[in-house]
């Protein structure tokens, strides 16, 4: 297992032809109807419509089992996790070193494992009648959120958008009330290459106060298709009509994107000083790579490496290993615009699910 660190992790281009076979590792663990019983797990709301196609597909191939996921977030997945509360869980951000602690606990004589399944850009969604995309800098969204950049005509934005007819109309940030993985990641990304315009540190919870809060990827979103004038940050997929941004990165500004948000991960190397069971990202947020979309969030799966009761270790097995697998990454492709893994990172996670015992 010490070689999984060391090898490089890649993603596939989304556009991979639309006909996939299932693995033969996935066909050997998620089908034929012989496995039953309760998997329960919570986290990340941003998986949501992922794990909906994943659980449709699992149970359809295992109708005597029953999967149940709370997207209660990020942060309640990972507490629910290390407390023993679920199986397995789903999180945007990587364990911070006390959670790895904890997990490390819940799972012993195992280990905490960290898959990198699903992965997607995370746009900023706005609501302005007639105007279906703005290009903005890193620099310009951080004052937007920092509460520093308060009308839509403001001079950094209608710079940026000479072709755009802006409205005089207040802009009502709406962030996160949870913490949220998808609130670290956004808030990564202005750290890293907003400069002094984001005076925050990264974080899960949202460093600003008094601002305009909503519970959850589906309570931001609404609120922002109830306001015009209203912005937040969101899993790509939950975009829908809402307006969104293409980022500034180098000389040009990067639409969101399966692909774009690919490239960004290429881009960036694994985390290091975590347990062999992780395979954790560095992401560099601050790219000028050609096409790179830097607004992204890597969310993983989390379970154990052992589990005191081999029917939990049979069943997060054998889910894993649909979700990791070509078919389930194409369904969750379908369902929620992900980017499917490549086969490289495919064979790293499998040397890890294969393992659960």
């Amino acid at each position: 297992m010490a070689a999984i660190s060391a090898l490089a992790l890649t993603l596939a281009a989304c556009g991979s032809d639309n006909t996939t076979e299932t693995s033969t590792d996935s066909e050997s663990s998620s089908t034929g109807g012989e496995l039953s019983g309760q998997l329960s797990g919570a986290g990340a709301s941003s998986q949501e419509s992922a794990m909906q196609a994943w659980i449709a597909g699992f149970q359809s191939a295992n109708p005597d089992v029953n999967v149940a996921y709370d997207p209660v977030g990020s942060g309640g997945g990972r507490t629910q996790f290390t407390e023993g509360g679920v199986q397995f869980a789903g999180s945007d951000a990587a364990l911070d070193e006390e959670e790895l602690a904890l997990g490390a606990e819940r799972c012993a004589p195992g280990d905490v494992a960290e898959l990198p399944l699903y992965i997607s850009p995370i746009a900023v969604i706005f609501n302005l009648p007639g105007i279906d995309s703005l290009n903005l800098s890193a620099e310009t969204i951080a004052k937007i959120f920092n509460g520093e950049i308060t009308s839509w005509d403001a001079p950094e934005i209608a710079e940026a958008n000479p072709d755009v007819e802006l409205p005089a109309l207040a802009i009502t940030p709406v962030n996160r009330s949870d913490e949220s993985g998808t609130t670290e990641n956004f808030t990564e990304y202005l750290a890293a290459a907003a400069g002094d315009a984001w005076p925050h540190e990264a974080s899960g919870d949202w460093p600003v106060s008094g601002t305009q809060s909503a519970q959850g990827t589906s309570g931001v979103v609404q609120t922002v298709t109830e306001a015009e004038g209203a912005v937040t940050y969101a899993d790509a997929s939950r975009a829908g009509s809402l307006g969104t941004v293409a980022v500034q990165v180098g000389e040009e500004y990067v639409p969101y994107s399966p692909e774009a948000a690919a490239a960004v991960v290429d881009a960036s190397p694994l985390a290091e000083g975590r347990p062999e069971a992780s395979l954790v990202r560095e992401l560099e947020r601050d790219t000028t790579a050609d096409g790179a979309y830097p607004i992204v969030l890597v969310s993983y799966s989390l379970a154990c490496t052992e589990y005191e009761d081999a029917a939990d270790a049979e069943l997060v097995k054998a889910f894993l290993t649909y979700v990791a697998s070509e078919e389930g990454q194409q369904a969750a492709a379908s369902a929620a615009g992900s980017a499917p893994i490549s086969e490289e990172m495919r064979s790293n996670v499998m040397e890890i699910v294969d393992a659960i015992a």
